[in-house]
């Protein structure tokens, strides 16, 4: 391990890790400063995570819930010491990471940021008329929520369509809703009723028929002696699917409520949420619910002409909160903007806000990744962040693969020196100017820069987007080349997403490889999910002469204790449930029988607790290997088999779909961001591998913001020239080679110093 040269600290300035061993890290020993911004690097899979997350953060976040009672315990998530010898001088950790924002609907950029609370009471003391105090303008309070539409500002409806066939009758099986099949229970129901001839199609009803097939209430009828309660389809799927304390279980009945139901904007509040007494209520001639529909750094500016002394404090906090939402880069968004839609990398920033106006010092604050989806532009302001937290006394962690952040950290921890088993080792810490010396892979990318292409490929095509207006989208006409790696850049919120995901995913052969979570359970991993588990299974069941289901952990195989998750999860009533290792089968997952049959000496739980280049070895040729080559190509050599999904980042998850999809015919390839979570050395490692891909025939539309994979592309689109109203235009097309000698655009800007560099 390489040390940079530094005065000793006072013991307590220092947070003092030793002997972790959490994942790979191989029995990891390191002091990190206090009240300093740190900044930890390596390869994906080094162990930065595991040191960061998995050790420091977890054992604080540990320690804080044990000092709450038993009964408070019960309802808090369990959570493990982690594997390690000792840890001092720790102080409370807040996580600021990318996972999305909950889905809820009713939680929005404005409830998160608490803005929306603040603007509550400055409506409650100076809106005319006077309509009560702040809770008459929540929505998600009784007294301030629309009645039709509870405060969600638009109403669910169902689409006939999907629920029958006018063109059948109800013996044809008209009705296509799941569970509603000929001869069901429920479709006797609208036989048995004697309201319609069952021999006729729909489409031929009376309109009163129609009116009672779909819309009749629960009705008594007398039928033949007995009694039945009938009641309209439409009426009956609202209450067996769509009542809202039901979540559909199965992924058919899902699907299907997914497609058939629609939401339009409420008629009663045009999509305001609020009742019309809220509405009713002005400040300078704006109710609530559109200064919340305003543009943040517009809204900014609103509120700065509120200057009645009864509320200045209130309005100077909030004042305050805005401008940082613009100083972050999301000025963009507006107050009602569900939280739900937000990207990983805005949801990471809006928390981040939150956080900035806290009064708490010194508390550890660690982030993941801060810099993603954030343009070279806003990267600068993002940097002002980390130091403004730092600077009020906390100590901040990030962890971190862009050059501009780490170069201004006050101190750096660089681990590796590869991935998965070849890595969990500190390989430096200390200063920059130190990393920068040392001989790491990070010490020497450092100041690695792609340079452009002598010769773009020519495009054997075009793919036009005509009128594109979603979002913030100016009426835009552009035509993406065929054949090539063209790259869409612009800052946050420019609408490169809106004219890459608006545009382009309903062409026939567009494959869109995004970063969203992947729908699985806890036994779901790269195994199972690319495919590569079904040859290991017939390659285990040929050598043993038995059959394939032996070797799933989902089928006859799995250990009948832990049903072949590998961990049993107690709930201990009154204190926290725990996880702990299956004793039965020692966290192997299958039976003792399943695991006395071998492949080449090995047995499948050895097998699925291999790295992918472990399998690679194991497994020379046949289909099993075409998979693992995918995934090597990809950047997951690190990835065991058996590795839980739900583990995985955004980054990894978008990597694991691109390895299922390069086995598939040509396409046209959409790639969102695909450099999150990649270190300096493997960003040179996926340009070969989009080089590959348009080699093949292929064509590649990247939206990113990497400098390196601008300067490698063939063809650019940049949009902008801002973010929200003041983007949403094409603001050049063309090579990289002409808009760095060219461009007047904040891209051309930040990439001409790149190139130059």
């Amino acid at each position: 391990m390489q040390q940079a040269t530094r005065t000793v600290a006072d013991n307590h300035d220092m947070i003092e890790v030793r002997g972790a061993r959490e994942n790979n890290l191989a029995s990891v020993s390191v002091d990190i400063p206090k009240r300093r911004l740190t900044v930890f690097t390596g390869v994906s899979g080094s162990g930065k995570s595991s040191l960061v997350f998995g050790t420091i953060a977890a054992e604080s976040q540990r320690m804080i819930n044990e000092t709450y009672s038993a009964f408070l315990q019960s309802f808090m998530p369990s959570l493990a010491r982690p594997d390690v010898d000792s840890l001092r001088n720790l102080s409370a950790a807040i996580i600021v990471d990318q996972e999305r924002m909950g889905a809820n609907s009713r939680s929005t950029v404005g409830t998160a940021t608490d803005a929306y609370a603040m603007l509550r009471i400055v409506f409650s003391r100076l809106g005319q008329p006077h309509v009560g105090a702040a809770g008459a303008f929540s929505f998600n309070l009784p007294e301030g929520m629309c009645p039709t539409c509870e405060g969600l500002g638009r109403v669910s409806d169902l689409d006939v369509r999907e629920l029958v066939d006018v063109e059948r009758s109800l013996n044809d099986g008209a009705i296509t809703v799941p569970n509603f099949a000929v001869d069901s229970w429920y479709w006797q129901s609208f036989v048995a009723s004697g309201l319609f001839d069952p021999d006729v199609k729909l489409q031929d009803y009376t309109p009163r028929q129609w009116q009672d097939f779909l819309h009749k209430p629960a009705t008594k009828m007398k039928v033949g002696g007995g009694n039945l309660t009938y009641e309209g389809l439409v009426v009956k799927v609202r209450r067996l699917y769509l009542s809202k304390d039901k979540e559909p279980a199965q992924p058919h009945i899902r699907a299907f409520v997914e497609r058939a139901v629609t939401f339009t904007t409420c008629a009663d509040c045009d999509g305001a949420r609020l009742n019309r007494a809220a509405l009713s209520s002005r400040i300078a001639g704006r109710n609530i619910a559109e200064c919340s529909a305003m543009q943040i750094s517009d809204l900014a500016g609103f509120v700065r002409g509120v200057t009645d002394p009864s509320v200045a404090p209130l309005v100077a906090n909030l004042r305050d909160l805005l401008d940082s939402l613009v100083e972050i880069g999301l000025g963009y968004l507006s107050l009602d903007r569900e939280a739900g839609t937000l990207s990983g990398g805005e949801a990471q920033r809006v928390k981040m806000v939150r956080h900035l106006g806290s009064s708490l010092t010194d508390v550890t604050y660690v982030f993941d990744e801060p810099t993603v989806g954030l343009h070279p532009h806003d990267i600068a302001r993002m940097n002002g962040l980390l130091l403004r937290l730092r600077d009020k006394g906390n100590t901040v962690l990030v962890v971190e693969h862009k050059p501009e952040t780490i170069a201004i950290a006050d101190h750096v921890v660089d681990l590796g020196p590869g991935a998965g088993p070849d890595g969990g080792r500190v390989c430096y810490h200390g200063d920059v100017a130190g990393l920068r010396r040392c001989d790491t892979l990070t010490g020497r990318h450092l100041d690695h820069r792609a340079s452009l292409r002598e010769q773009v490929r020519p495009p054997t095509g075009q793919l036009p987007i005509r009128g594109a207006d979603l979002h913030n989208l100016r009426d835009v006409d552009v035509d993406v080349p065929l054949g090539v790696l063209t790259v869409v850049t612009g800052v946050a919120g420019s609408g490169k997403s809106s004219l890459i995901h608006g545009s382009l995913p309903r062409r026939v052969g567009v494959v869109v490889v995004d970063q969203s979570a992947i729908r699985g359970s806890r036994r779901s991993n790269p195994a199972t999910y690319t495919g590569l588990l079904d040859p290991v299974r017939a390659a285990f069941a040929k050598a043993n002469g038995v059959k394939p289901a032996l070797f799933s952990a989902n089928s006859e195989g799995a250990c009948p204790a832990c049903k072949g998750i590998g961990v049993i999860y107690t709930d201990l009533a009154m204190t926290a449930g725990v996880a702990s290792t299956c004793e039965q089968c020692e966290g192997r997952r299958f039976t003792p029988k399943v695991l006395t049959y071998t492949l080449r000496g090995k047995n499948i739980s050895e097998v699925l607790a291999m790295s992918v280049t472990e399998a690679r070895d194991f497994f020379p040729g046949g289909p099993a290997r075409s998979v693992l080559d995918r995934l090597a190509d990809v950047g997951l050599s690190y990835l065991s088999l058996g590795q839980p999904l739900t583990t995985l980042s955004g980054g990894e998850r978008q990597r694991l779909k691109l390895a299922i999809h390069m086995g598939e015919k040509a396409h046209t390839y959409v790639l969102d961001e695909p450099t999150t979570g990649l270190h300096l050395a493997d960003v040179d490692n996926l340009l070969a591998l989009l080089d590959r891909l348009v080699d093949a025939g292929n064509t590649v539309v990247v939206i990113e913001h990497h400098q390196a994979v601008m300067a490698h592309a063939d063809w650019i689109i940049d949009l902008g020239p801002g973010a929200g109203h003041d983007g949403g235009r094409v603001v050049f097309t063309g090579t990289p080679a002409d808009l760095v000698a060219h461009g007047d655009t904040l891209t051309a800007t930040h990439l001409r110093e790149y190139v130059a560099h």
